[in-house]
């Protein structure tokens, strides 16, 4: 039964413990975006174009490093807005009929002033 409880804890906490290590830099998903393909990242950076349809839609966002897409139905946030992303990494992604490659598909997103 403890092995259960220990195993249902760090089950619980994993998730926790991805996102608590920061974000990660735009050039290090592109560069190996299998390696975050099965986690959850963090991404801070500036959005520097937003499309969005009620709640979805997408946005692009850059750090010194690069510029990645988001895909959201959580809200998209409005150019220039300075946010902190969290989500999945996809490739294959298509914005607007066009190939992208890498994207995020993402969990939540946080506007920060």
């Amino acid at each position: 039964m403890k092995k259960i409880k220990i195993c249902l804890l760090l089950m619980l906490a994993t998730p926790i413990v991805l996102a608590a290590r920061g974000p990660v830099k735009i050039s290090q998903i592109k560069a190996d975006p299998a390696r975050f393909g099965t986690k959850t990242v963090q991404v801070k950076g500036t959005v520097v174009t937003s499309v969005g349809v009620l709640a979805s839609g997408g946005y692009e966002i850059e750090d010194e490093t690069g510029r990645i897409y988001v895909i959201t139905n959580k809200g998209v946030p409005s150019q220039g807005a300075h946010v902190i992303v969290e989500g999945t990494v996809f490739t294959g992604a298509t914005v607007f009929g066009q190939p992208v490659g890498v994207a995020i598909r993402e969990s939540k997103h946080q506007i920060k002033p």
